[in-house]
């Protein structure tokens, strides 16, 4: 698994005025770590079809493909597919006194919906002389990198909470974070490649996709100071 694109390091500056301090001159200050765990479903799915025609002459076979290849990418075009996530691919042979034309679409969708709508119709329209096969469904990089961040903030959300409810606990009250580490971050689960296939042709749609999902976790600490006695009228919000 690729290790998180960045880590989090902040010291802020101290504040205008000069921090409160204990007996004996220390600085009030709370020491915290927190964590959270975020998962996300992939956004992206690639489905491949496959369909071939063997002819006596060279014209009807690539004839006969190409009216397919035509009637796939328009059936993908009217329901929102661009044309950059379509990709052709053709072998055209001879074999003995015939021609033989394969060609594969790949097809990438971000919209699960419209992909199963264009399969099912490609299937029921074109019948046996496409293959449709499964989705394999992935992430894209910056769908990953969004859910690292999000982690990282709702770690920072919860170790600030939790300092929140020790300094309530002994009647004080949080005051700014003088220092917030990024201690860990881990992932697992997920398929960042498109061109991977699933393990298994028998899993259904919603195991492929939760087969896909990726999981990641944040563990942060940091340092807030610590302020004087809470403020009963904030208590009471």
């Amino acid at each position: 698994m690729a290790p998180p694109s960045a880590r989090v390091f902040a010291q802020l500056g101290p504040a205008p005025a000069a921090p409160e301090r204990g007996p004996g001159g220390a600085p009030r200050e709370v020491h915290v770590s927190g964590s959270a765990e975020l998962s996300a479903g992939p956004d992206r799915a690639r489905v491949r079809v496959r369909l071939g025609s063997r002819k006596a002459a060279a014209a009807a076979a690539r004839g006969s493909v190409a009216r397919r290849l035509e009637y796939i990418a328009q059936s993908a075009r009217q329901r929102g597919v661009a044309e950059e996530n379509m990709t052709v691919t053709e072998d055209f042979s001879r074999l003995e006194d015939t021609y033989q034309m394969d060609a594969e679409v790949s097809i990438i969708f971000s919209d699960f919906g419209k992909m199963q709508t264009v399969c099912n119709l490609l299937t029921e329209k074109l019948g046996a002389s496409v293959t449709v096969g499964a989705p394999h469904f992935y992430h894209t990089p910056e769908a990953v990198d969004a859910l690292r961040r999000q982690v990282c903030v709702a770690a920072v959300a919860n170790t600030r909470r939790k300092a929140q409810e020790v300094c309530r606990l002994f009647g004080q009250s949080l005051g700014k974070p003088l220092l917030i580490r990024e201690e860990e971050t881990k992932e697992w689960g997920g398929h960042r490649d498109a061109h991977l296939s699933d393990t298994s042709d028998s899993l259904t749609l919603q195991e492929r996709i939760q087969n896909a999902t990726v999981y990641v976790s944040c563990r942060v600490s940091a340092v807030f100071e610590i302020k004087g006695k809470e403020n009963k009228r904030n208590k009471l919000l």
